[in-house]
């Protein structure tokens, strides 16, 4: 093995999991200040951070000649970066930086974590020397990696609802309704001064802006944020793409189960685990229509359905023994 490209192989390592952490701290610095420095210093680290990891996967790939998604190091590498890479993608669009600190810390987390599986460079077991492997795991990563952006999503969607419940409003329904035909979603303005247009639009949470109105820390803060409305469409729209990449990431697992072990479908806990997860998001998009359910509900199966990826990607197959065993 090449001396030289094994110490590329760990410096694009470690300058991924350096630029997200410190990526992470300084967007929860532009989350809680809204200060534009900390936002332009954050989108570099978090370009670079997706960077790194896709050269570092490329790198061993070359140095080594085997797929390197054969195992959970590289699985959870790519995870990290397909979910930093969709962050910035919605992030650019709809200025969606105020999210990143969550992806990014989900990023550090995973890659972290993902360090502890690597096996070195040893080859794919048999069963794995596939070309479905090229196809199916990719696929199935970026559908995990959109769940987890809509999971951020999601949980500022409901910070946001619960503080205006706690300010004596009804039960929040952030539906699209109000948030108008641009989606442009802007944490760019500061909040040390009350909002110049409260009262000026019907909002969807009143009470917040009532209280920004008076000058209330807290009320300016979360005025800041993008409406109900807003938060909602984009959760909807990430799902939306995760959604159909998990459905032909299960449909080409299957092809590959047929020429790897017979059949297509072996109720293996992990097919059952994905085959739930699937549901999860499938209800989320039917409920999603029904303006009854549309928000705090969907938003709550959106953080639902994200577990329920966490378990199937992690839980069943560390924990559980099956086909897709990590353990074995």
């Amino acid at each position: 093995m090449d001396p030289g490209k094994q110490a590329l192989d760990q410096v694009l390592l470690v300058t991924g999991i350096s630029a997200y952490v410190t990526g992470t701290l300084v967007l929860i610095g532009y989350f809680l200040s809204r200060s534009k420095l900390l936002k332009q210093i954050g989108i570099p680290l978090a370009a670079i951070g997706c960077l790194a990891q896709f050269a570092e996967l490329g790198a061993r790939w070359n140095m080594t000649g085997v797929w390197p998604l054969t195992n959970l190091y590289g699985s959870l590498s790519l995870f990290s970066a397909f979910g930093v890479l969709i962050f910035m993608i919605f992030a650019i669009k709809y200025d969606l930086w105020f999210i990143g600190f969550g992806v990014l810390g989900i990023a550090a987390i995973s890659l972290g974590y993902a360090t502890t599986w690597n096996e070195g460079y040893m080859p794919a077991v048999p069963a794995l020397q596939s070309y479905w492997i090229k196809v199916h795991v990719p696929l199935v990563i970026a559908a995990y990696a959109s769940f987890m952006v809509a999971f951020v999503v999601s949980l500022i969607y409901l910070l946001k609802a619960s503080f205006e419940k706690r300010l004596g409003g009804s039960a929040i329904r952030g539906s699209a309704a109000g948030a108008g035909a641009n989606i442009g979603v802007s944490m760019s303005a500061a909040y040390a001064a009350p909002p110049a247009n409260v009262g000026a639009i019907k909002s969807d949470t009143p009470r917040i802006d009532a209280a920004a109105a008076r000058g209330d820390f807290w009320g300016l803060w979360l005025a800041g944020l993008p409406s109900l409305g807003k938060l909602d469409i984009l959760t909807y729209r990430i799902v939306a793409v995760g959604l159909p990449l998990l459905t032909v990431g299960i449909i080409t697992g299957a092809w590959w189960a047929k020429e790897a072990w017979g059949a297509y479908w072996q109720w293996d806990p992990k097919e059952t685990a994905a085959l739930t997860s699937w549901i999860i998001y499938a209800a989320y998009m039917h409920l999603h229509t029904r303006s009854t359910w549309r928000g705090s509900r969907t938003a709550w199966v959106s953080v639902i359905g994200f577990i329920s990826i966490v378990f199937c990607y992690l839980g069943v197959n560390i924990f559980i023994s099956g086909l897709h065993s990590y353990k074995m």
